[in-house]
């Protein structure tokens, strides 16, 4: 994760670990670069999380459904395979 405490990207490295979390598995995040300083005390006071954009499936093109990270890693512990950038 490289990104900090200035972008809501920050929170999306955070949102993956937890429903890799709540599907069973161990995880580790490794930070670098403005990521750091997520670790440091009282960093969640400054971070600039992502507002809920209030789509519905309504919203989206046909086929996509809305759902949480949980059922990502689900997809991976059957042996989905994964690209990571």
């Amino acid at each position: 994760m490289t990104r900090g405490t200035d972008h809501e990207l920050s929170s999306v490295a955070f949102t993956i670990a937890n429903g890799g979390m709540t599907a069973g598995l161990k995880v580790y995040i490794f930070l670098t670069s403005a990521a750091v300083d997520l670790a440091r005390k009282r960093a969640v006071e400054i971070t600039h999380c992502v507002k809920a954009r209030r789509y519905s499936e309504a919203d989206l093109i046909e086929g996509v459904k809305i759902t949480g990270a949980s059922a990502m890693h689900e997809r991976i512990k059957a042996g989905a395979a994964t690209l990571t950038f």
